[in-house]
């Protein structure tokens, strides 16, 4: 089968490969038609690995897929079954995939199956970090990094009723305000913001990760009593946290991996069925999976009008 070897850093090479043939209990084996390059992706594309882990697998770095079920031994999905959702360990540069089948959910007949509905991975990630948010009817939120995954939180928090969204990036996203449920656009570093913000935030996303800044500023700036969600991925390492502040301001301090992944999966589809130009809107560039570096490349160059990159697996078809 086709596939994409990491090599080195910021290097992807293609290849074939013998197709996997083996699965356990709960693994489907998917026949990937698109794949949606995240934010947590860069890094190890751009180190050539997760340090200290050796050679990559092949098709790594890439998590979010949509594709056909070609085998399953998971009760819940059928061969031929369209699903979207994760790569369960994130090799999804690659013709056929096998993965958790519990990281999958069946796309909906109503939904075109296209790039855009990568989308529902991130969101349903977006619904599950929420769900620990509890009830943020009436509440001042703000989301730090109004990427993709950012501008999702956005959306999503104000579905669920918060009162006051404001999103921090120093890239301008001012036009997508009114789409994604922002009340507010403060371009500048989050640091900056943290400093002079007021009144201060009941709760603050960081949706940034990869370095440590962006958590310091989260703490700094959200209200005592409040909540602080960790959702961008840790870069190696040990974080420095002002326990002091936590303490004495009576903070929350949470995050977390995504868990019961499908019924996730179904909440986003649904939210993407009612209102699919969510998805459209985000997914600004679609390239063929021949193009694999330049997507990589695109995705890791925040700019205005730039957003979700997505490729295409039809040239493997």
């Amino acid at each position: 089968m086709r596939a994409v070897r990491l090599t080195g850093p910021s290097t992807l090479e293609h290849a074939e490969v013998a197709a996997p043939r083996d699965l356990r209990e709960g693994e489907v084996l998917v026949a990937v038609r698109h794949g949606g390059v995240c934010g947590s992706d860069l890094p190890y594309f751009r180190a050539g690995g997760r340090p200290g882990a050796g050679v990559p697998p092949t098709g790594f770095p890439l998590h979010e897929i949509t594709g056909e079920v070609r085998a399953s031994r998971d009760p819940g999905l059928a061969e031929g079954d369209r699903v979207v959702g994760w790569a369960s360990a994130s090799t999804g540069l690659a013709e056929l995939v096998v993965s958790d089948g519990a990281g999958l959910c069946v796309l909906p007949p109503e939904l075109p199956f296209t790039a855009a509905t990568v989308v529902a991975q991130p969101l349903a990630c977006a619904h599950y970090a929420v769900g620990q948010l509890g009830d943020v009817r009436g509440k001042r939120v703000a989301v730090l990094g109004l990427g993709p995954i950012g501008l999702l939180f956005t959306w999503l928090l104000r579905q669920r009723g918060a009162a006051h969204v404001t999103g921090v990036d120093p890239v301008d996203r001012t036009p997508l305000a009114g789409a994604y449920g922002l009340d507010e656009v403060v371009v500048a570093d989050s640091t900056n913001w943290a400093a002079m913000v007021t009144p201060r935030p009941d709760v603050v996303i960081e949706a940034v990760g990869h370095q440590t800044a962006t958590l310091a500023d989260a703490i700094t700036a959200v209200a005592d009593e409040g909540t602080v969600y960790c959702f961008g991925i840790p870069c190696a390492g040990t974080y420095p946290v002002d326990l002091t502040a936590v303490v004495r301001r009576n903070l929350r301090l949470i995050g977390g991996l995504t868990l019961d992944r499908r019924r996730m999966l179904a909440h986003a589809l649904a939210d993407l069925a009612r209102e699919p130009s969510l998805a459209e809107r985000l997914v600004t560039h679609v390239l063929d999976v021949a193009d694999v570096v330049k997507a990589f490349t695109l995705a890791g160059r925040p700019a205005p009008g730039r957003l979700k990159v997505a490729l295409d697996y039809a040239g493997w078809g």
